[in-house]
């Protein structure tokens, strides 16, 4: 069977802008030989508009900063409590179709809920997981090179309230959720981010699995 190496690289809390411009650089330097990554972060609160994003869901932003970047969906938001998972992946040397990949994300998702007895659900009509009508983790994805970057945001332990200044992915009136409000979930990122490299890991095939110490 051949060796499917996944690199984690555990970044801490982050600006947004910076990480973002480093994924960037990192999808367009890498070559064919170059092992994926999964980068782990917390950011610092802010809005986050995605290349779809109608300027009418994003309801009163108040202090926290806009910025308008380039994954696919609509409008949301990252702030202190919430683990974003980016995925760095080479999907044309996996043979990963985009919607196959969105897929078992979610269900790496899922599976990493049903661990702690939470219900969880994906929808194919508004990308992302869901524990009844309420969001719990987000998606977006972007393809460059035929690799991927940016990723999942998992509602862990953190204050939820700016998510009442948009209309979260676009959609009006959606709730959200997050681990540590649901009965048995985690409360802390440093519990629940190893299980969901695990749980990535698995779903995307990638028997080789190594975790670098966290990096600026």
């Amino acid at each position: 069977m051949p060796t499917h190496s996944l690199l984690v690289r555990p970044l801490g809390q982050q600006p947004y802008e910076p990480v973002w411009r480093k994924m960037q650089q990192f999808t367009d330097q890498r070559h064919d030989s170059t092992q994926d990554e999964l980068w782990l972060v917390e950011h610092r609160p802010v809005f986050t508009l995605g290349m779809n994003s109608k300027p009418e869901h994003l309801l009163k932003p108040g202090q926290i900063p806009v910025i308008k970047i380039d994954r696919g969906g609509q409008v949301t938001y990252h702030g202190p409590g919430q683990l974003v998972a980016y995925l760095l992946i080479n999907i044309k040397r996996r043979k990963l179709g985009i919607r196959a990949m969105v897929e078992q994300i979610e269900q790496a998702i899922v599976e990493l809920l049903a661990d702690y007895q939470i219900k969880a659900r994906g929808r194919r009509d508004a990308p992302g997981v869901y524990v009844g009508d309420s969001k719990i983790a987000a998606l977006g994805l972007r393809v460059r090179r035929g690799c991927t970057y940016h990723g999942l945001a998992l509602n862990v332990n953190m204050d939820l309230e700016p998510f009442s200044r948009i209309n979260p992915c676009g959609y009006a009136g959606m709730t959200v959720t997050q681990t540590a409000n649901l009965g048995g979930g985690p409360s802390k990122i440093t519990t629940i981010a190893p299980k969901l490299c695990q749980k990535l890991a698995q779903q995307l095939d990638y028997n080789d699995l190594r975790f670098t110490e966290q990096t600026d």
